[in-house]
This record gives structure tokens, C-alpha cells and sequence, in this order.
């Protein structure tokens, strides 16, 4: 044994420097293997940080997210299970409607008895289209449906058309036969209310129409309304009675409305006026009467 051995020796230390050149030596193969490691590590040149999810992660699949739009909107869209594409025919806006200025008296009514153009057929029972005589030299127009009318669908019936009836009959007219009756509005406004300005505007190429079919000699305005709608105005009544007014080229007397007539009895002579003007009027726009009236 060395000198430096011995030493140890005598101090006990011997047995513990064998057991650390030992264990030494058996960790030296180990240590080398681990900084042969590291070292080719080092020479390998770093991947790009990459996205993906690790093993751990990836088994287990992640949530559908709908939020996000994938990076191609398409991805999904297979071509071979794509639908035909319409024909193009299929695609085609339905036809337009005919003109209303074009339309005859059966299509005219068809027109408006299915008309949805404005909110009063919301709440109405019937439209109230006219009745008469097709081609009579008289027509008179009213303003819009009340209650009754919206009822039964005809114009001036109740208390108030009794009383045209007999308005009427004074000049050897009657409803049916020689005049023909119309209103400004072919719906009733709820509460019997005064039509709004767009309600008028989509219901007067129907009374335009009616006007252009008729081809009356004579237009009474019956009421205020009637009377400034069609004469576009905001006069009076009274400012516009006893004069002669012109509608689609046809001549117009204005007069009260029989229901006003019912609440109003003074003013009937006055009515009878207006009439007998109208009559005036007819008979110089070459209207001839019949042997009843004379």
C-alpha cells in the first residue's frame, strides 16, 4: 500500500475513499453519455416554435368553436354534394300586375276587391267597389265607406243613401238605371276617421279608372272630403259650391253629403241648388232628358 494510503489507513479513511473512486468510476460512462447528449443537441439547429398541441393534448379532441370562421369559409363546401343550381326561370320575380289604367270593369273589380295597398284593408269586412250604371251621364262620388257600407259592400246605403235616393229620384235618376255611384276610398277607416294622404294616393288610380270607364257628362262631389280629394284643394264647402269644377276633364258640381243633410235640414234647400245647377251643367254638356224628366 502507498505512503499516502497508509495515512488513510490510520485514519479510518480508507474504506470511505475506496467506496468514492468506486462510485466514480461507475458514474463516469453515465456523465460522458449525457454530455455526448447535450452536445448533439446543440449542433441541431432549433425547430420553429410550433402551434401544435402536444401528445397529451392532442388525444383528446378539442371543442367545436362556432364563433370563429374558419380560415377558409369554403373548406366545407364539397361541389359533388352542391345542389343544382335553379333554373333560371324558377328564379324569375312573378309578373306585374296590369297596369290599373289598362284594366276593364271585371278586372278593375277584381283588383280592388283583393287590393292591399295601404293599411285600411287590415280591419275592413268588404271593399266597396260602386254600383249603377256603367255608362251613365251621371256619376256621383262620395268620400269613403261608413259602417253600413262597409257591411253590405255598396255605397250610400242606410239612412243617408235613402235620402240620396230620393235626391235623385227629384231629377228622374235613379240608382240603378241612370247614375252610377262611387266613393273617393274603397275602404272603410276605422272610426269612420278622414283617409290619410297615402291611403288617397293608392286609391285614387281605382276611382280614375272607374272615371275613364263610366265616361260620364257629370261628376257630383258629394261631401268635403270628395270634394277637395277630387278637385285637389283644401277649400270650404261652401267656397266651392255654385261653381263649376272640372275632374279628368269632366265637369264637377259639389255639393253636401246626405249624412250631413240628415243633421243639417236648412241646408236641403241649398242641396237642391247644387242639383239644379248639376242639371244645368248636364244639359249643356250635351246630356238629354228623358221624357220623365221633362
Amino acid at each position: 500500500m502507498a505512503l499516502h494510503e497508509s495515512v488513510l489507513e490510520e485514519f479510518g479513511l480508507a474504506p470511505m475513499w475506496v467506496r468514492r473512486a468506486v462510485a466514480t468510476q461507475a458514474d463516469e460512462p453515465l456523465q460522458s453519455m449525457r454530455e455526448d447528449a447535450r452536445d448533439e443537441r446543440r449542433a441541431e439547429p432549433e425547430p420553429p416554435p410550433s402551434h401544435e398541441p402536444t401528445r397529451a393534448s392532442a388525444d383528446v379532441p378539442a371543442p367545436p368553436t362556432f364563433d370563429a370562421a374558419p380560415d377558409d369559409d369554403f373548406a366545407w363546401f364539397d361541389d359533388r354534394d352542391a345542389p343544382a343550381p335553379e333554373p333560371v326561370e324558377a328564379r324569375r320575380d312573378p309578373p306585374a300586375l296590369p297596369a290599373i289604367h289598362t284594366l276593364d270593369w271585371d278586372a278593375l273589380a277584381e283588383r280592388v276587391a283583393g287590393c292591399e295597398a295601404c293599411r285600411l284593408c287590415e280591419k275592413r269586412t268588404n271593399t266597396v267597389f260602386g254600383v249603377g250604371d256603367r255608362g251613365a251621364d251621371w256619376m256621383l262620388i262620395g268620400e269613403a265607406p261608413g259602417e253600413n257600407e262597409d257591411r253590405q259592400g255598396e255605397p250610400f246605403v242606410g239612412q243617408a243613401g235613402k235620402l240620396l235616393d230620393n235626391m235623385l229620384r227629384s231629377l228622374a235618376l235613379a240608382r240603378g238605371t241612370n247614375v252610377y255611384i262611387a266613393n273617393v276610398i274603397k275602404c272603410r277607416p276605422p272610426g269612420n276617421r278622414n283617409p290619410q294622404p297615402d291611403e288617397l294616393a293608392r286609391c285614387e288610380p281605382y276611382l280614375k279608372r272607374q272615371v275613364s270607364l263610366v265616361k260620364p257628362k257629370l261628376i257630383v262631389a258629394l261631401g268635403r272630403f270628395a270634394a277637395q280629394s277630387l278637385l285637389k284643394t283644401e277649400a270650404s264647402i261652401s267656397s266651392l259650391r255654385g261653381r263649376v269644377h272640372a275632374y279628368e276633364g269632366v265637369p264637377v258640381i259639389v255639393t253636401y253629403h246626405p249624412a250631413y243633410l240628415l243633421r243639417s235640414l236648412p241646408d236641403k234647400a241649398k242641396a237642391w241648388a247644387d242639383l239644379c245647377l248639376a242639371r244645368e251643367t248636364w244639359l249643356a254638356n250635351g246630356g238629354a232628358p228623358s221624357k220623365e224628366s221633362k
